[in-house]
């Protein structure tokens, strides 16, 4: 199973924590191709040596690549926005986390879209709760990898 996570670099890295709880519990189900987002040096480790075209280039390709696609939502994202909507033109199954806050909502063209599995959470395990779900819901067991 190849997992494509996506969650917040350039629009705010404040959920890097939650994002590397996240990828330790995707892990279970898979290869994460994209574990640099919960990466806490991401721009000391390069990512701003690449250029944007680079950027966008190897995104997709990992996405193409990906089976899935998971997403940490509560941060607004341009990039991640983007990435949901390439996912749904992929066919991926899609799984979107979002705490909710406050003071920010959740768009309405991600709780809209009927391509997407929406998960709100308020505690780690709850999130790591609906991750299991959905792998569950695709069919999807540990060692089982009828899509490779």
């Amino acid at each position: 199973m190849k997992i494509y996570f996506a969650g917040s670099i350039r629009g705010g890295r404040e959920n890097v924590k939650i994002y590397s709880g996240i990828i330790s519990h995707l892990r279970e189900y898979g290869l994460v191709l994209t574990e640099h987002v919960a990466d806490k040096k991401l721009f000391d480790a390069g990512e701003e040596k690449l250029s944007d075209r680079e950027i966008h280039d190897s995104d997709m390709g990992w996405l193409i690549q990906s089976n899935v696609m998971v997403a940490e939502v509560s941060l607004p994202s341009l990039g991640v926005g983007y990435e949901i909507r390439a996912a749904i033109e992929l066919g991926k199954k899609i799984l979107c986390l979002y705490r909710p806050q406050k003071d920010k909502s959740l768009s309405a063209m991600i709780s809209g879209c009927a391509e997407i599995t929406l998960g709100m959470y308020d505690q780690m395990n709850e999130a790591y709760e609906m991750i299991d779900e959905f792998f569950s819901d695709i069919n999807y067991q540990p060692g089982n990898t009828p899509w490779l």
